[in-house]
């Protein structure tokens, strides 16, 4: 790369991630054609394929997004939606460039027909992916600051303008044209999931406004609305997803000490009620607040393992799109589970029937216990994981060395998923039949979409 090229790279991206929630990634492109290799390259982009492209600069984009959703109701979109759908713009801005693979088009719900390139053309396929993340950031977060508003725009015109060196202009138009088209089409898509809809939920009683009353069911733990009550309104991305999802019920609700429903809270209150400092770090790490919106932790933990691997630009492509299809509609299932079970939460029935001076190490979520959104969202994505970096996968997070936290390390995905249900025990916030059950039902979330959705060419 030419001396020049480190420049504007260094500049750009420098400013972007001044206040960048992850460690540094601004590392040089280690992957990329020279500009005489592009040009030589004749008029068949398919001779350059997406897999011999870096993917430094997708990494650069989940970090930029992760900086705009640190903070729970900022302005923008559900982590789990933006995964998702910038996921799949990804995916579709590159798969012409990778021969072996097909579009998503005709498989996904109701998903349109993706743009097509021009025959004979050649395409810069990360110049065409950086327009199609670009593109949907703009989208999904139009309301964000205007700091995040500048370093969005920073980020696409470095990358831009390193990928200017490597082809000619019209291929570098062509492609960033194509890559706009993509995210254009997917947004369009994703504006009609349902995400949006103001109708009542149905398990509310009509014009109250209040969850259902009655013994055993769900009391909420904050004065603010419920969260995800209209997330059964939504659209799940892929057919079928649910299909042997469905969770065994919990014991019927007790009071009476020695009863399972019981014995199911007392586990709660004897792990919860003084948690040890190696508890409390756990709680910590895996709280999402302070730190990211729900499900952040999961798109920190993809950038990283995509940064580690070293993946090429069709095989982060193909993680992102994964990882998101995964973690969006597990957050569908389990918050439509979460309001037909209406599952009273551990620290209201200690209250109410083991210890009126009981207190949760952190705040309760305000919304029904069962089941478990870190533990079935976490299961869909380490399951998906794990189908992508293999099971017995070694990584030490750096998720949130920006708050100065210790990383913690593991050697498998089963490890950090028991780890993440286990820091909601000791939380007091779930029941660990929950947690067991959640983890079964993230799993085959997993497995539904790989059973699912052909990426590979029959």
């Amino acid at each position: 790369m030419k001396h020049v090229t480190n420049k504007l790279l260094m500049a750009g991206i420098a400013m972007v991630f001044l206040f960048s929630c992850q460690k540094d990634l601004t590392r040089q492109p280690d992957k990329q054609f020279s500009k005489t290799e592009a040009r030589n390259d004749g008029t068949n982009g398919r001779l350059i394929q997406a897999k011999n492209f870096s993917s430094d600069f997708v990494v650069s984009w989940i970090n930029q997004q992760l900086q705009m959703v640190k903070i729970p109701g900022s302005p923008g979109q559900a982590t789990d939606r933006c995964q998702a759908y910038c996921g799949i713009a990804l995916y579709e801005s590159v798969v012409p460039g990778m021969p072996a693979y097909q579009s998503l088009s005709g498989q996904l719900t109701d998903f349109p027909q993706m743009p097509s390139t021009e025959p004979g053309k050649a395409y810069h396929w990360a110049a065409s992916a950086n327009a199609a993340l670009a593109e949907m950031n703009r989208k999904l977060f139009p309301a964000t600051s205007d700091a995040n508003k500048t370093a969005m725009a920073a980020l696409e015109n470095s990358w831009q303008a390193i990928y200017a060196n490597e082809t000619d202009a019209a291929t570098l138009q062509r492609s960033i044209a194509f890559g706009k088209e993509v995210a254009t089409r997917v947004f369009d898509w994703a504006k009609t999931d349902g995400s949006a809809n103001v109708n009542l939920p149905y398990v509310f009683p009509p014009g109250t406004g209040l969850p259902p009353v009655g013994t055993g069911l769900w009391v909420p733990t904050a004065s603010t609305p419920p969260v995800g009550a209209f997330t059964y309104q939504r659209r799940k991305l892929v057919p079928g997803v649910a299909n042997g999802t469905e969770l065994d019920p919990p014991p019927p609700f007790s009071p009476v000490p020695g009863s399972p429903f019981y014995n199911m809270v007392k586990e709660v209150y004897d792990a919860s009620k003084s948690p040890a400092d190696d508890q409390k770090a756990l709680i910590n790490y895996f709280k999402d607040v302070p730190g990211f919106s729900p499900g952040g932790t999961y798109v920190a933990l993809m950038a990283q393992a995509i940064e580690n691997t070293k993946q090429t630009l069709d095989m982060a492509a193909l993680t992102y799109v994964k990882v998101g299809l995964a973690q969006y509609d597990a957050s569908v299932i389990l918050f439509t589970n979460k309001y037909k079970y209406n599952l009273i939460r551990p620290v209201t029935y200690i209250k109410a029937y083991i210890d009126p001076n009981y207190s949760t190490y952190i705040p309760t979520p305000n919304h029904p216990e069962f089941p478990s959104g870190h533990s079935t969202t976490g299961g869909a994505v380490l399951g998906m994981m794990s189908n992508i970096f293999g099971e017995n996968f070694e990584i030490t997070l750096h998720t949130y060395d920006y708050l100065n936290y210790p990383t913690r390390s593991y050697t498998s995905f089963t490890q950090m998923l028991k780890e993440i249900s286990a820091s909601r025990i000791y939380s007091g916030l779930h029941y660990q039949a929950t947690l067991d059950k959640s983890e079964a039902q993230g799993n085959k979330v997993a497995q539904n979409i790989l059973n699912t959705i052909k990426f590979l060419k029959e």
